[in-house]
């Protein structure tokens, strides 16, 4: 089967399409903001990079730097919509179906697209704040409401968003619920600490837009007496935690620390040797770093926007449920319920071991994923 896929530049995307590398599928991609160069950890994957200028003039540069307003109108005529890049190569390619991740980069442009060909077959992969929060504004919702009853299949990384997307006209076939970049390889066994010897309160600072660490340091600085002997750690911190944190006088606590700019990696082995780590947003679908906490036995306490966190974590059995975001207070009691009673603690970190993470392993999901674009080709077939 001829897959077009249409994202933009982003890990979530290049580990969800590496699950089908050798599955006897021919894949392209379009790199919806053109980042300009090919991924080599997709190699296999025919790239569509480089498409959006028309003509790269010598002087562009130059013009560019010199003259940024006279740049700027001539990009405008010299400059390639998505919509004309997914129309030619779906001309070329003839693919069975076009696969979009993100309503909004990869599908709402390439609707009138989608609608020149109604027999080829959309799939739309829904990711994070894609559906549950931008329904709740006017313009994203008349896009919503335009593609979905379009789309033919689905895949989400929560319940909740087929649910949102039925109520705004989807009327396909919904694949199931996926983490947005596939399952996780567990790397990082050895870097388990046992529960009892783990003393890292571990805090995501993401705060821009739709995070609300803010409210989690806050809560922090108010049981400053009763986590003296924890390590506390932030990572990921965007430029408002950062600020709040300097402005607070957090940074001169001996027990605080920010870790920035650290990999993937080494935030696993943090979670490793964390006994709580704490993600707080307004808005989120299933978070990755909630479940990579969880595989790597961190206790959760974890905002629930929509309904999405409860479908894996049930409160007071296998981490604990912020029911609101910018409530202090009830964020201060969960983290000091937590550190009351180690022996509960211990008992949800091995129901996770135990029931959450085998079906968050990569080879698991590969499985189903590759079960589901087999349905897609014989449905085509058919």
């Amino acid at each position: 089967m001829k897959i077009l896929m249409v994202s933009m530049f982003a890990n979530h995307f290049f580990n969800w399409v590496n699950q089908l590398e050798n599955s006897g599928h021919e894949v392209y991609w379009i790199d919806v903001f053109d980042n300009g160069a090919k991924v080599e950890s997709i190699g296999w994957v025919h790239q569509t990079v480089n498409w959006r200028r028309k003509l790269d003039f010598t002087g562009r540069q130059g013009l560019k730097r010199f003259f940024p307003g006279i740049y700027k109108m001539v990009q405008s005529v010299n400059e390639k919509e998505l919509s004309e890049i997914v129309d030619e190569k779906i001309k070329e390619i003839k693919p069975d179906v076009v696969q979009s991740f993100v309503l909004f980069s990869a599908c709402a442009p390439i609707l009138g697209v989608m609608n020149k060909y109604p027999d080829l077959k959309w799939i739309y992969s829904a990711w994070g704040n894609d559906l549950f929060y931008f329904q709740n504004q006017a313009n994203y919702l008349k896009d919503i409401k335009a593609v979905l009853p379009r789309v033919n299949y689905m895949f989400a990384d929560c319940s909740r968003d087929f649910e949102i997307a039925k109520k705004y006209g989807f009327r396909g076939e919904f694949l199931g619920v996926y983490p947005g970049g596939g399952g996780f390889e567990f790397n990082f066994e050895d870097n388990i600490y046992p529960v009892k010897k783990r003393k890292i309160i571990l805090i995501k600072g993401y705060q821009k837009l739709f995070g609300e660490s803010i409210s989690v340091l806050k809560a922090i600085q108010e049981s400053e007496s009763e986590l003296k002997d924890y390590e506390i750690v932030v990572f990921g911190a965007d430029g408002k935690c950062l600020e709040y944190i300097e402005g607070s006088g957090m940074e001169t606590k001996p027990n605080f620390k920010v870790q920035q700019n650290i990999g993937r990696g080494d935030v696993m082995k943090l979670m490793g040797q964390s006994l709580i780590y704490i993600g707080n947003s307004i808005s989120d679908g299933m978070p990755n770093t909630f479940l990579e906490a969880m595989i790597m036995g961190a206790f959760p306490i974890q905002s629930n926007p929509g309904g999405a966190t409860e479908e894996l974590l049930t409160h007071g059995k296998n981490g604990f449920l912020i029911t609101n975001p910018l409530n202090v207070e009830e964020i201060k009691t969960l983290i000091l319920e937590a550190i009351g009673d180690k022996n509960f603690l211990e008992k949800a970190v091995m129901h996770n071991f135990k029931m959450i993470k085998p079906i968050l392993e990569r080879n698991y999901v590969k499985n189903r994923v590759l079960k589901k674009y087999t349905f897609i080709e014989q449905s085509i077939g058919n």
